[in-house]
């Protein structure tokens, strides 16, 4: 049983306040410290610290829309390593796939919005075809499921390389997404007394709001719907729902089509906002795996904390502790296998 299983109803020290409350305490205190940083103007002495208050709530929002990002690929990868245990560490040449045909339909039609439909669409289908040729005859055996897909994805880098070359390619957005959002921020105060106030990347906010809709869609989708009922529990009792009448492998088939179909939505959505290229397929597996490991295997939930989480850490990371900065992730997991090995929202098993 691990620290943060322990029954939270207990007192502490023997007074009258409960577990829960003393963290619902501390996540209040810590929002309110956080709410008079991000709105509040600041001294002189907390911007010599800090470097300057931009500097600081750039890298809070810059985190908070790479975990919308994030969340895009582990929400996929959550579906399929988490819920539905298939190992699939070709998960990430799934995301660097769609890109790459997110980033050639868009050049050829000039519509961004069939580009990412393209991205999801094609990569669905391929999930499909590697759903029922491959992980269903490898059902069970997990070693088996590993090795075959780290070899699917160094065959599938070296296809796009040989097809895309090593360049680096960016997905062009439409107009209607360029410019940026005025925000109600202060982040400094003029000689003359004007107020400066922060401006973001619209298209950035466009994301992390994508990636907020399709999480609550996922989750109503597992928790609310006869389909999800039926995954979770094939996940729990394949037999049983199979001797129900139910059509266990059409479901784990639509289930991958949906994982690898949003990898390939956040390849293109991705593509646009950063970059496409070589290397992109490892980053996003390793950040996939980390947000699945600490926000818990199976947990829709799950995964958007891990993703907060680890998007914040890279960014703030990259901005006060740039030499280090990527160690950060790794102490997150590492705290969290310690203290809670099934992740932040997982269930002991």
């Amino acid at each position: 049983m691990s620290l943060l299983d322990q029954p939270s109803s207990s007192s502490l020290s023997g007074g009258g306040t409960t577990r829960g409350q003393a963290w619902g305490l501390v996540g209040l205190l810590a929002a309110a410290v956080m709410a008079w940083l991000v709105f509040a103007v600041w001294p002189d002495w907390l911007n010599a610290i800090l470097i300057s208050k931009k500097a600081f709530v750039s890298a809070i929002l810059n985190g908070i829309t790479l975990a919308g990002l994030y969340f895009l690929v582990a929400s996929g990868f959550t579906l399929i390593f988490g819920l539905m245990r298939n190992v699939n560490l070709a998960h990430g040449s799934l995301y660097l796939l769609g890109a790459y045909i997110g980033y050639e339909v868009t050049n050829r039609t000039g519509y961004w919005l069939l580009g990412v439909a393209a991205g999801f669409a094609v990569l669905a289908i391929v999930g499909v075809v590697m759903q029922v040729f491959v992980f269903r005859r490898l059902e069970g055996d997990d070693l088996r499921q590993t090795l075959v897909s780290i070899g699917i994805s160094i065959v599938a880098a070296d296809l796009m390389l040989a097809v895309w070359a090593g360049g680096t390619y960016q997905i062009t957005t439409p107009e209607w997404l360029d410019g940026a959002l005025t925000l109600p921020i202060i982040t400094a105060v003029r000689s003359n007394g004007v107020s400066v106030f922060l401006t973001y990347p619209l298209y950035r906010v466009v994301v992390l709001a994508a990636a907020i809709v399709i999480g609550v869609g996922l989750w109503l989708m597992l928790h609310k719907t006869r389909v999800g009922m039926m995954i979770r529990a094939g996940v729990d009792d394949r037999a049983m729902l199979q001797a129900s009448g139910v059509n266990v492998h059409a479901v784990f088939a639509i289930v991958f089509a949906v994982g690898a179909g949003l990898a390939g939505f956040a390849g293109v959505v991705g593509g646009s906002a950063l970059s496409v290229a070589p290397g992109e397929d490892v980053r996003y597996l390793l950040a996939s795996l980390v947000v699945v490991i600490v926000g818990g295997m199976g947990s829709i939930t799950g995964a958007a904390i891990g993703a907060l989480l680890i998007g914040l850490a890279e960014q703030i990371g990259l901005v006060y502790f740039p030499t280090y900065g990527i160690v950060l992730t790794f102490v997150i997991m590492v705290v969290t296998l310690a203290v809670r090995p099934q992740g932040i929202m997982g269930k002991a098993r």
